[in-house]
């Protein structure tokens, strides 16, 4: 592992920020996708769910490796700013969740975002370094708006 790659797990701030500045840029950006490979462990999962084309609840599980195959290119051509505005988390030995909420915006000055939601992470310390096991996340919409506690 790169040196300065090794600052990006060391603590839950970290590894959360690196998260989100990793896939944050303008338009054209070239994202540092082995930084984002390193953030998970080897079988951990992203998995994005909402409604499908049919209206139906539905979720798609994806290793790191399937997320860059699938949102990595949109990433890298259209300007994404996504930020956490607010977190909880819970502890309990070896095991930490987090429920981390965001915005997302077009532009890093715009007043409004176009998305916001909450992503659920299950993150481990080995001793040595932070590693996301799981992320599971899902949209706020007008039949799901975000509740308080967690903004």
């Amino acid at each position: 592992m790169k040196e300065e790659y090794l600052q990006s797990v060391q603590s839950l701030d970290d590894i959360i920020n690196t998260m989100y500045n990793t896939i944050s840029g303008p338009a054209g950006k070239k994202i540092d996708w082995e930084l984002f490979k390193l953030l998970f462990h080897k079988e951990a999962k992203l998995i994005p769910s909402g409604k499908n084309n049919d209206g139906a609840i539905s979720c798609r599980y994806l290793s790191p490796l399937e997320y860059i195959t699938s949102a990595g290119q949109w990433l890298e051509e259209n300007s994404f700013y996504e930020k956490e505005i607010s977190r909880i988390t819970e502890t309990f030995g070896t095991l930490t969740h987090v429920f981390s909420t965001y915005e997302s915006r077009k532009e890093v000055d715009d007043t409004t975002p176009f998305m916001r939601g909450i992503n659920s992470l299950q993150l481990l310390y080995d001793q040595s370094r932070w590693w996301i096991l799981n992320i599971y996340w899902t949209n706020e919409s007008d039949q799901n708006p975000l509740p308080s506690k967690y903004l």
